[in-house]
């Protein structure tokens, strides 16, 4: 079976996120001053190759542990559908 795996890459919360506040002060030049604690991450998507839905959760969490995310800096989440 085929299933989708969306994956979301964050900063971690304690560290300082420079494209975040560059955004930010950037959306408040442009008169949007409303936003604030802007965070920037990155959005993966996945095809994965497995039996179960669970399989593929299992795939999609030691891909993002040994290569999408550094988690010294990090935190990541997921969501797995059938394709």
């Amino acid at each position: 079976m085929e299933f989708i795996a969306n994956i979301n890459v964050m900063p971690l919360k304690e560290l300082l996120d420079p494209q975040g506040k560059a955004v930010n002060a950037s959306l408040h030049n442009l008169g949007l001053t409303h936003v604030h604690d802007v965070r920037i991450g990155k959005c993966i998507t996945l095809t994965v190759e497995a039996a179960t839905k669970a399989d593929a959760e299992a795939i999609t969490r030691e891909a993002c542990k040994k290569l999408l995310a550094n988690q010294v800096m990090e935190s990541f989440s997921f969501t797995i559908s059938e394709a």
